[in-house]
């Protein structure tokens, strides 16, 4: 294990993790900083009462709601040189971390501006990947084939964090965007998920009996009703 970090430093290491705008077990940002979860609770505490926007809870995780994001703007040809040649000097510098950032906001920046037909260039634009099967995916098969119940954690469209048990019944992937229809045991109501909003997964042992309403079919047929 690693040497534990004083408060201040893990302080700011914690504020950067939760830049990414996902869910983070106290469990792992534990073992991480070589603390115990106990530590990384009374952290987050902390972290919220400067004003930063943590949400989550104790045995489900912690997420910022105000991921770093910058204003659109707009650059000058010089202004755009500037940037260009600033991060590919960051780039081929000795310090990983920074190089490996100006490596990626170069892709960034590649991705909507006009970028040299030199594919070696920092700044070509690269071909998109192929859509990755999302990691929860085999999980909820498994559960749907043993008609097994799974608490959820995901982000509404309001951009909430919710929690709920739910029976999922079908998994679904149109123009590399996966699905998930659950019928919601906390709302009583069928639910579409997108699995790129999903942020937990946890199987549960409950097994659930074949109900009217709550099937499959009868989400379909809701679908189809006029």
């Amino acid at each position: 294990m690693q040497k534990a970090q004083n408060r201040t430093d893990r302080l700011f290491d914690l504020i950067q993790t939760l830049r990414d705008g996902r869910l983070h077990r106290a469990a792992d940002l534990a073992q991480k900083h070589a603390v115990t979860a106990r530590t990384i609770w009374r952290d987050m505490d902390a972290l919220r009462q400067t004003g930063l926007a943590i949400e989550g809870e104790r045995g489900v995780g912690y997420i910022l709601r105000m991921p770093l994001a910058l204003p659109q703007m707009m650059l000058t040809p010089s202004e755009m040189e500037a940037l260009r040649e600033g991060l590919r000097a960051i780039a081929a510098g000795a310090d990983a971390t920074l190089a490996k950032g100006a490596r990626s906001l170069a892709a960034k920046i590649a991705a909507i501006t006009p970028a040299s037909a030199d594919k070696a260039d920092l700044f070509a634009a690269k071909p998109p990947r192929a859509a990755r099967t999302p990691a929860f995916v085999p999980a909820l098969r498994r559960a749907i084939r043993a008609r097994a119940l799974v608490s959820i954690s995901h982000i509404e469209p309001t951009n909430i964090l919710s929690h709920s048990d739910m029976r999922p019944l079908f998994l679904d992937l149109k123009s590399s965007i996966w699905t998930l229809t659950a019928y919601c045991e906390t709302a009583q109501a069928f639910r579409v998920l997108r699995l790129d909003r999903i942020q937990w997964v946890t199987p549960l042992r409950e097994v659930f009996a074949r109900q009217a309403g709550r099937e499959l079919a009868d989400f379909r047929a809701l679908q189809q009703a006029p």
